[in-house]
């Protein structure tokens, strides 16, 4: 099959200059220092040009300058980096500009460790090195948004994997050695041609498809989705290509949703980005759960953050590059606000929606739909997190009362237990016991409030010590209260620990 464009064989050319030269993750981190390597990543490019003046002259200096920084270099420096094939072939797809004996690097290239392999992710360039404001094609490079997704898709092995609108690629690095198949999409030609740069000697074999949404692979199914898709929440029209579907409001990350249910596989996942609105008619909660399937899917749906619509559209007209005081940032801003206005919205939700179709017998049971806010700050990757929800979600679906009382647990290690105490203000001095707080170290740092009864049965969960129903029993009996009261009051205590990961089931340990 021939090559997209002509950048695909530059950049298999290109690859090789950046191995030769160090042009890599951990290359330019030595080169720069802590302190600068985070200047060059907060789009500060006049304080790594201060920093590389002060080095010794070296390919690696160089690149940094004609790639990153995107300054205009000579011409026959260029030459003697890239070649003078590859610098031919870049010029005739203007993907480098020559004035003279100066030349400017158009696009864009980074490069990343991503699960674990050195890659080179290629894009138009973005506003942060250089002034420019993106057109309506621009295709984006490596962001947060697209960072987020990595880290919060699993990285476990799995068969067929669709990814939707992918962009310069990124998501499929993430899949790199643990999928069987991999199929990417987009609707924009452009982006296809930055993919398959990227993904050109990487050692990823990626079927590439052209086309709208779902179309590309209309009638077939996936064992993993994911998608970054244009979600962002407005009028229905589309200024830039890679974040505006045509949908009104969060019509996009519902078709998504609906669309990604009818490709799963039995078994399968999805893990999406997405946006939805709030509105005082409706929770946001509600709104997006209407989008599932009522039978046959388990769905985890995390709202990171959530903005007012003042906030939200000044957000997204400063990533075009538009001076907010302009006229036509004024004009813009109006009309989306009145937009909002019309269909009542009074903020914008964004996160992630994971959804895993079950299978078998199951494939008829109630859909298993959570909507919750994660607000609390993390680091840890969400993906093995979310893997692990399903897992503890499907021993839930097993059990009945009896079986969880008669199950073992562990509390997770690493859970904090907490005694809250406030300022006694009506003695004026000293403290008064409010509440205890469990609350998890690792992965999303969840809280659950818990009484005394609650706290001293969790304490005494082991994996190989008694069954919950006997802990209850001599709890109670040292208390002198009925355990069979008890019971109901923990086994809701135990399910909503169970689901945030703070309590596991003993058989989870043994798998």
């Amino acid at each position: 099959m021939s090559d997209r464009s002509p950048l695909t064989a530059a950049a298999a050319d290109l690859k090789q200059t950046f191995k030769r030269i160090g042009f890599s993750s951990t290359g330019i981190n030595n080169l720069l220092g802590p302190d600068y390597s985070q200047a060059l990543y907060a789009g500060q490019p006049a304080a790594v040009r201060y920093y590389l003046d002060s080095q010794d002259p070296s390919d690696l200096n160089f690149a940094l300058r004609a790639l990153v920084l995107r300054d205009r270099v000579r011409v026959d420096k260029l030459s003697g980096l890239l070649g003078a094939q590859t610098l031919k072939a870049l010029v005739d797809a203007d993907l480098i500009a020559i004035d003279g004996d100066k030349a400017q690097v158009l696009f864009d290239v980074r490069p990343h460790l991503i699960a674990g392999r050195q890659q080179w992710v290629f894009s138009d360039a973005d506003a942060a090195m250089t002034q420019h404001i993106p057109g309506p094609d621009h295709v984006l490079g490596v962001g947060a948004a697209s960072l987020s997704l990595l880290q919060a898709t699993p990285t476990s092995p799995t068969g067929s994997v669709l990814d939707l609108g992918t962009g310069s690629g990124i998501q499929v690095l993430g899949q790199a050695g643990v999928a069987e198949s991999i199929t990417a999409t987009d609707v924009h030609p452009r982006a296809l041609d930055f993919a398959e740069a990227t993904l050109v000697d990487s050692g990823i074999e990626v079927e590439l498809l052209e086309g709208s949404w779902f179309e590309p692979v209309a009638g077939r199914s996936f064992d993993r989705i994911i998608a970054n898709p244009p979600f962002v929440v407005g009028p229905a029209e589309i200024s830039h290509v890679y974040r505006d579907s045509g949908m009104d409001l969060d019509g996009a990350t519902k078709l998504v949703v609906e669309e990604a249910c009818t490709h799963l596989a039995p078994g399968g996942t999805a893990h999406l980005l997405g946006a939805w609105v709030h509105s005082a008619g409706q929770s946001w909660q509600n709104r997006v759960a209407e989008w599932l399937p009522d039978e046959g899917f388990v769905a985890w749906i995390i709202e990171r953050d959530a903005v007012s619509p003042a906030q939200y559209v000044a957000t997204w007209l400063a990533d075009e590059s538009l001076d907010l005081r302009s006229e036509e940032a004024a004009a813009r801003t109006t009309a989306w606000l009145k937009h909002f206005d019309n269909a009542a919205v009074t903020g914008v939700g964004f996160g992630f929606i994971a959804i895993q179709r079950l299978a078998g017998d199951e494939a008829e049971l109630k859909s298993d739909i959570l909507a919750e806010s994660m607000t609390q700050y993390f680091e840890d990757p969400l993906g093995p997190e979310v893997e692990e929800y399903f897992a503890r979600n499907e021993w839930l679906r097993a059990q009945t009362r009896s079986s969880i009382l008669s199950s073992t647990f562990s509390v997770r290690p690493g859970v904090a237990r907490e005694d809250i105490s406030l300022s006694d203000v009506e003695e004026g001095m000293g403290f008064k016991a409010m509440t205890k707080r469990l609350t998890r170290t690792d992965g999303p740092r969840w809280s659950h409030d818990i009484d005394s009864h609650i706290g001293a049965i969790v304490a005494g969960l082991h994996p190989q010590g008694l069954a919950l129903e006997e802990i209850i029993e001599m709890y109670a009996m040292s208390q002198g209260v009925e355990g069979e009261d008890l019971h109901n009051d923990v086994i809701s205590a135990i399910v909503d620990l169970i689901r945030h990961g703070l309590v596991l089931p003993a058989d989870l340990l043994e798998r």
